[in-house]
């Protein structure tokens, strides 16, 4: 019996989730739909508002982007491209991350930035042929990313 060939392909996955003060105030309108069939009656309006509410907060996890490299593509969410068109990422956070998310911000750039997630990679685009000039992805470990897409274009 022959052990399968380890694949040694560099891959990241990511799921952009909201953060925890985030979920807790998508759980709050389970609550306001209570108030709402209160008068329906007291146990219907309490089992509508928890049913509310979990289904807000696993439908904002859920549907929430993912950021991807597998198999020489680089994927943000909707958007993919193959990373041999990338050069090379960098990586940012605090300060640089702000500056990288507001002014340095380019217009002809694909964007997938998420509010609470401090971490930037910002990586140019080469491919002459494509308008967008550089990928702007919002990331909880951008080192980590920016190693993995510089590790994908070896």
């Amino acid at each position: 019996m022959q052990n399968p060939a380890t694949d040694a392909r560099p891959r990241y996955h990511e799921r952009l989730a909201p953060s925890l003060w985030l979920l807790v105030t998508i759980a709050l309108a389970g609550p306001m739909v209570s108030l709402i069939f209160v008068p329906v009656g007291s146990t219907f309006a309490l089992l509508l508002g928890g049913a509310v509410s979990a289904l807000l907060v696993v439908a904002a996890i859920a549907l929430a982007p993912v950021v991807s490299v597998q198999d020489g593509v680089f994927r943000a969410g909707r958007a993919h491209i193959d990373v041999r068109h990338l050069g090379d990422p960098v990586a940012l956070s605090g300060t640089e991350a702000r500056a990288a998310r507001g002014t340095e911000l380019p217009a002809r750039g694909w964007h997938l930035i998420r509010g609470g997630i401090d971490g930037v990679v910002v990586i140019p685009n080469i491919d002459e042929a494509d308008p967008v000039i550089a990928w702007t992805v919002s990331t909880r470990t951008p080192d980590r990313l920016a190693a993995v897409l510089r590790a994908a274009q070896a």
